[in-house]
């Protein structure tokens, strides 16, 4: 995600935080110091970052149970609205799509559960209406943003845990695309009410949430038919093979060439024997020059973690491919792993899109 940064790896993930994280701090800072001086800005930062640990832990339990399917969690992303799990993929079967849903309420429930039983913080009606308040404890206010957290996550606005139990349950009786079309019109119908909500209360942090629910739902949608029409594709109908490359040798001065007189995003950096060493990018060629100047070899910019694939397989392995490897590119190869053609989403984009448009005429 971008304008995030690593600051630690759990468990086989990776720990991100998102820039704007520090502005929701700074902001809590000042305005607690405004109220209360210095301690009141320390323990108004102090309760955000223990808020911020619960809910990492909460996208640790989402981890943990994907875990058990085989599913790896490159990343975990923390924003000023929540944390995100960018989970490689979800799992088909519904019964363990709403098992990794739960897994992250979960985790809240048993906090709340430590932080009452065990450490005698208590819940209220009172606690709930005053979790701005220093004064009502910070034990207390911690367990009541707990619970708040397991209800409302459990909103079914897809692709909230709600939402992906919803789109789960709704799986067993309907496609997997038929059900995620429901649960996302949910979302986004969820979406609108969250920002309505935020506009009249004057909360930018619904308004926030709201937007942030619509357009992933929007893209989750999109990116299940995508997969479902992939299955009746092969690479050889979708790859890319009429492109230029660029020799281990080239530099940046070469691919801006290349650049100009072509409409490719993406150049192949092939050796003398035609087997691929890497994909150039546009973005990175840009930043590139900015950096190093038109004289860089692109050996020393380009993307090098390339998955190779045979033309012969279904479009959905490439599919899988991109999304796990985060790559710009798939390169498809012959059997003397010589390169014959790449995808990328944006081909992949296109080609749906066409054979939508045919099977609608």
């Amino acid at each position: 995600m971008k304008w995030s940064f690593p600051i630690g790896r759990i468990a086989g993930s990776e720990l991100r935080i998102h820039v704007t994280f520090f502005l929701l701090l700074l902001w809590i800072g000042i305005a607690a110091y405004q109220s209360g001086g210095s301690g009141a800005a320390v323990e108004g930062v102090a309760f955000i970052i223990a808020v911020f640990a619960c809910v990492v832990l909460h996208e640790f339990g989402h981890a943990v149970a994907a875990k058990r399917y085989g599913i790896r969690t490159p990343r975990i992303t923390l924003l000023p609205i929540g944390g995100v799990a960018e989970l490689e993929r979800m799992p088909e079967k519904p019964s363990e799509e709403i098992i990794v849903a739960l897994a992250g309420p979960a985790v809240n429930v048993v906090i709340a559960g430590v932080l009452i039983v065990i450490l005698g913080a208590q819940v209220s009606g009172e606690a709930l209406a005053a979790l701005e308040n220093p004064a009502a404890g910070f034990l207390a206010r911690l367990a009541s943003i707990n619970v708040v957290l397991v209800l409302f996550n459990l909103i079914p606005a897809f692709p909230m845990d709600g939402g992906r139990v919803l789109r789960a349950l709704l799986a067993t009786r309907y496609s997997r695309v038929r059900a995620t079309e429901i649960a996302g019109t949910v979302g986004q119908v969820a979406a609108f009410a969250f920002g309505f909500l935020g506009l009249v209360g004057g909360n930018p942090l619904l308004i926030f949430v709201g937007i942030f629910v619509y357009l992933a739902a929007t893209a989750e949608t999109q990116a299940i038919g995508l997969q479902d029409a992939a299955r009746s594709v092969t690479i050889r109908e979708a790859m890319i093979t009429s492109f230029e490359t660029l020799g281990p040798d080239s530099t940046l001065q070469d691919a801006g060439d290349a650049l100009l007189r072509t409409t490719q995003h993406e150049f192949p950096v092939v050796d003398g024997a035609g087997r691929l060493r890497g994909v150039l990018t546009r973005s990175a060629l840009v930043q590139g020059l900015a950096q190093g100047g038109p004289g860089t070899p692109v050996l020393d910019v380009m993307t090098s973690a390339i998955p190779q694939l045979r033309e012969a397989g279904s479009l959905t392995e490439a599919l899988e491919a991109l999304q796990k490897s985060g790559s710009p590119a798939v390169a498809i190869v012959d059997g003397e792993k010589r390169l014959i053609g790449y995808v990328t989403f944006e081909n992949i984009s296109e080609l749906m899109m066409l054979r939508s448009a045919a099977m609608a005429h």
